[in-house]
């Protein structure tokens, strides 16, 4: 029998699916497990300590129960707190999900970048410390959207979203003279993994054309590089969805395609 691998993605929702669908088609040979803490969903709506205090001791039970060879924090919120407290108290390999400012402000000609993320996120001292390491000169407008991840989850389960309300969390990200393509805003980072699954609304919608940079395939690549060769062929077993909160999961059809097309267990 060949080896495969068991990948656990974690999120405080749905968004770390569009994580999963990338790491899914790198590794197509490993078994999935995929967490979603909506128990404690909004993560943006409790404090750092709290969600350290959450965190921390539940990825221990995860680890116990699931025993994966590699954890995909699937979360910016998560990653930018909890990331050296896992390290420091599990030894199993943590894949992280940070802002995406260093390849924006390298590809930026306009030399402006705007960073879209939860209000935790944009706060965060680890989130100002990128841009101090890595502008480059680029001004990096930091905008904390209170409403768009919720808004992700409930189009992805099937309720009608208005184009007004993802809009009214979009504009601050276009900063500059609309008419001139010279120096307005021409890289948006998406500084949480719930928004590519509005990506193609968050494209029509937009007043200008702009890069839109989603982490998701660096990380699929990263989690790649360090199971190593892939030596079994496609697994189609082994994928499960599991919600802290203990419901049951309606969204099977929804769901396969970011599991590569597994049905979930």
């Amino acid at each position: 029998m060949t080896y495969s691998p068991t990948i656990l993605v974690f999120d405080s929702g749905l968004g770390g699916l569009t994580v999963l669908r990338e790491v899914v088609a790198a590794r197509p040979d490993a078994h999935y497990v995929y967490v979603a803490d909506d128990a404690f969903f909004p993560y943006g709506h409790h404090s750092e300590d709290e969600i350290i205090a959450r965190v921390v001791p539940l990825m221990g039970e995860l680890i116990g129960t699931h025993d994966p060879d590699l954890v995909v924090i699937a979360c910016n919120t998560a990653s930018t707190l909890v990331l050296s407290h896992l390290r420091a108290a599990y030894s199993l390999p943590f894949v992280g999900t940070v802002p995406a400012i260093k390849p924006a402000c390298a590809q930026s000609k306009t030399r402006r970048v705007s960073v879209l993320g939860t209000k935790g996120t944009v706060k965060r001292e680890y989130t100002k410390a990128l841009i101090r390491d890595f502008a480059l000169g680029c001004e990096v407008t930091l905008v904390g959207s209170p409403e768009l991840a919720s808004l992700a989850e409930a189009a992805l389960s099937g309720h009608p979203i208005s184009d007004g309300d993802i809009l009214a969390e979009l504009v601050p990200c276009f900063v500059g003279d609309p008419a001139d393509a010279t120096s307005r805003t021409d890289i948006v980072v998406l500084a949480c993994t719930h928004y590519p699954l509005l990506l193609d609304r968050m494209k029509t919608l937009a007043p200008w054309p702009v890069e839109w940079i989603d982490p998701a395939p660096a990380i699929a690549r990263r989690v790649s590089d360090l199971l190593g060769t892939q030596i079994g062929g496609i697994a189609q077993s082994g994928a499960e969805m599991i919600f802290t909160s203990n419901r049951v999961h309606g969204l099977s059809a929804t769901l396969t395609p970011f599991f590569g097309g597994r049905a979930l267990a």
